[in-house]
């Protein structure tokens, strides 16, 4: 998770970007399933299915979903926020989070799909919070708690998972030790 030292209202995660598949409806847990088994199934006409899987920084400002080429920062979509009519994670993959939003100039709908080994539900919440104070700009106070509830959520992920690794840690010593005396 990275921040933008000139604009502390902006966050970028990177994520795995499986990919975009046109929606028929603007909302819905069922709507992320079928945009997954969308993207499973091949299309040799569709170069976004082609280009998915790849690294990606997710950018999260008040303005909208920005999603970049992680290592040349090239933009690849961007969503205004006022777009986004859903975002969630699939219960079926809890690793797997998408969002919906309208497409600009046309009346139909893309869910743009993502993978993040931990991070999935803190990142559709960050989504969710930032539509939420993007509707209400003028409260710079919404623009603060977006970053400091991420990285509040992601310092306790961290701390569980380094009480873990020093368990799994003090657990091999303890069974070198244990060998050696024998």
């Amino acid at each position: 998770m990275m921040m933008d030292p000139e604009d502390d209202s902006d966050i970028s995660f990177s994520v795995k970007f499986l990919g975009r598949t046109d929606v028929v409806h603007p909302v819905g847990l069922q709507i992320l399933d079928d945009a997954v088994q969308s993207l499973k199934t091949p299309d040799i006409y569709s170069s976004e299915k082609a280009a998915k899987k790849s690294k990606v920084l997710l950018f999260l400002s008040l303005g909208g979903i920005d999603i970049l080429e992680n290592k040349t920062k090239f933009l690849l979509y961007s969503c205004p926020l006022s777009t986004v009519s859903f975002c969630g994670v699939l219960p079926s993959s809890p690793k797997v989070f998408g969002f919906v939003a309208r497409h600009p100039a046309a009346d139909s709908y893309h869910c743009y799909l993502f993978q993040s080994k931990n991070f999935s539900h803190v990142l559709v919440s960050v989504i969710g919070d930032a539509f939420r104070a993007s509707k209400n700009e003028e409260n710079t106070r919404g623009r603060r708690d977006l970053i400091v509830e991420a990285l509040r959520h992601k310092n306790n992920v961290l701390q569980r998972e380094n009480a873990e690794l020093k368990r799994r840690l003090q657990d091999i010593l303890r069974n070198n030790t244990v060998q050696n005396v024998n």
